[in-house]
């Protein structure tokens, strides 16, 4: 059986910090005088704030049972991390008009998100600089590895990552 509120916990943790990164984006519309694209990273911003801290404080660990992650609940944890991630990053995309259809802004993110490089876009450059730093921010924590970064969180929730590096 599988337990799915620790992974709901860490997952939400995870998409907690994929908004922090988003602030860069916003800073840059913001400076470079975009309303829309502030107004599509601002609003994907609070919603995920709102809904992941709600979410966190919903499926914190009650006396420390329940923490240890099974291999089952790591495999579950990775897949959920890597939808979850790109599922919100395609949000700003959508929301600031320069991907018109969610799935193909979603396939930009998960491109992204698994450092794979393929895309939808086909004249990157005319991008707004704001959506094309996120574009390029979504490459970059790619690259990191979003499953480093969930693994690097772990120890903070006291969960063993063990799981996670046999997923």
């Amino acid at each position: 059986m599988i337990r799915f509120v620790p992974v709901l916990h860490v997952v939400s943790l995870l998409l907690l910090i994929i908004s922090f990164f988003m602030l860069a984006p916003l800073g840059i519309a913001i400076y470079n005088g975009n309303p829309a694209s502030a107004r599509a990273f601002g609003f994907t911003i609070a919603f995920t704030a709102i809904l992941c801290s709600l979410l966190w404080w919903l499926t914190r660990p009650k006396n420390g049972l329940g923490r240890q992650l099974r291999t089952r609940e790591g495999f579950l944890l990775v897949t959920a991390s890597w939808i979850s991630a790109s599922a919100v990053g395609a949000v700003p995309f959508v929301l600031s008009g320069t991907i018109s259809s969610y799935t193909d802004a979603f396939f930009e993110t998960i491109s992204g998100f698994t450092t794979t490089g393929a895309s939808v876009l086909t004249a990157i450059e005319t991008l707004p600089r704001s959506v094309l730093f996120w574009r390029s921010l979504t490459h970059w924590l790619g690259g990191m590895g979003i499953v480093v970064l969930t693994v690097a969180i772990l120890p903070f929730l006291g969960v063993g990552g063990v799981q996670l590096v046999r997923a």
